[in-house]
């Protein structure tokens, strides 16, 4: 798992990116290691502890994956065929709707986590990391990139460990409340980006996947937080 950690986050760590690709079944591991201090933040209950939180799980992963939200929504608001909305998501320009998915994704997460208990992050963090998973086992590469060199990797043995490592992380959660086990209910939204991903461009690269990321913790805190809402 250590060649991963530096490549999927800002810890300061040392790996060879070379073997990193090799540890994709690692990645549902990622989560309590990203989520530890925002988690914290939230059960002492320190003062803004959403905001503080969620700045504080941006300065551990960094902001490549919501650079690739931004970049994805310009793509997939793109009017035109296939090859056009390629090029709108490939610009280095960002766009409208890549700046209103980035704030929207932000604002969502901010103010769920108000209504939710402290380790709903976890299970958020765990989801994003795992729904990753699932977009490299489409191997369906769009063009050459990290995306393509991670797909090239992927096999069933790394998402049957990775799947393994998933639950084992979830049913503690489960155990401590029996209502955490509708988190997986996040995944779904994983898996439409992913389906939304794959019908305008074909394939995926690496800003499909860091997207895919963001929307499955948004869409899985503001899921939970309707359900907590209503408990």
């Amino acid at each position: 798992m250590r060649n991963i950690i530096p490549f999927m986050t800002r810890i300061p760590l040392r790996g060879d990116f070379e073997k990193a690709r090799n540890e994709i079944w690692a990645f549902p591991l990622l989560a309590p290691a990203t989520s530890a201090l925002p988690l914290l933040i939230i059960y002492f209950n320190v003062p803004l502890k959403n905001v503080l939180a969620l700045l504080t799980l941006y300065s551990i992963i960094g902001l490549l994956h919501l650079d690739g939200l931004a970049d994805w929504a310009d793509g997939i608001m793109a009017k035109g065929d296939r090859e056009r909305k390629i090029k709108a998501m490939k610009d280095l320009n960002t766009g409208v709707a890549g700046v209103f998915a980035v704030v929207m994704v932000l604002f969502l997460q901010a103010y769920s986590l108000q209504l939710l208990p402290f380790y709903a992050i976890l299970l958020a963090e765990l989801n994003s990391k795992y729904a990753m998973l699932l977009a490299l086992a489409t191997k369906k590469p769009l063009g050459e990139g990290l995306g393509s060199y991670f797909m090239e990797a992927m096999n069933k043995k790394q998402l049957l460990l990775g799947s393994v490592l998933y639950l084992a992380l979830l049913l503690p959660a489960v155990a401590y409340t029996p209502g955490s086990i509708l988190s997986v209910l996040g995944l779904l939204i994983g898996v439409c980006t992913i389906k939304l991903s794959l019908d305008n461009f074909g394939g995926l690269n690496g800003d499909c996947i860091g997207a895919i990321a963001e929307i499955t913790r948004a869409g899985t805190l503001l899921i939970l937080a309707f359900i907590w809402w209503y408990l």
